[in-house]
């Protein structure tokens, strides 16, 4: 386990990123060294991201699409949270709006921030 240092530039952030991927698949216990290290990580991410990548007026579907990819989830760990598979089709194709009940699961599950999945967007034309 190497020591956390800042993140200035792609490079910090990409080696931040390899750091905090192993705890996705296995979360640390609360209270831990390790959970206190995935805390860490997880704000040096958010900080250098919010600098850097502002978020733009980004419609809900897109963001979420962009936080799983950033997870490495799919559309099958999507079906989990929301327990269908056609249901996850539905929403990453815009045919079925989130629900405030799927927006907590998301919150609750994966950490997906709420306000950005709360927003009215268009649904695909029939």
């Amino acid at each position: 386990m190497s020591a956390i240092r800042p993140i200035r530039n792609e490079a910090d952030l990409a080696w931040a990123t390899a750091e905090i991927e192993p705890y996705f698949a296995n979360p640390p216990a609360a209270g831990t060294p390790e959970a206190d290290r995935f805390d860490i990580l997880a704000d040096l991410i958010e900080a250098y991201e919010n600098r850097n990548f502002p978020m733009l007026d980004i419609p809900p579907i897109d963001f979420l699409q962009a936080f799983m990819e950033m997870t490495g989830r799919d559309q099958a760990d999507l079906a989990e949270v929301l327990g269908s598979r056609s249901r996850a089709s539905e929403i990453l194709n815009r045919k079925r709006a989130l629900t405030v009940e799927m927006i907590f699961k998301l919150n609750q599950s994966w950490g997906v921030p709420s306000e950005n999945l709360a927003r009215p967007y268009a649904l695909a034309v029939a």
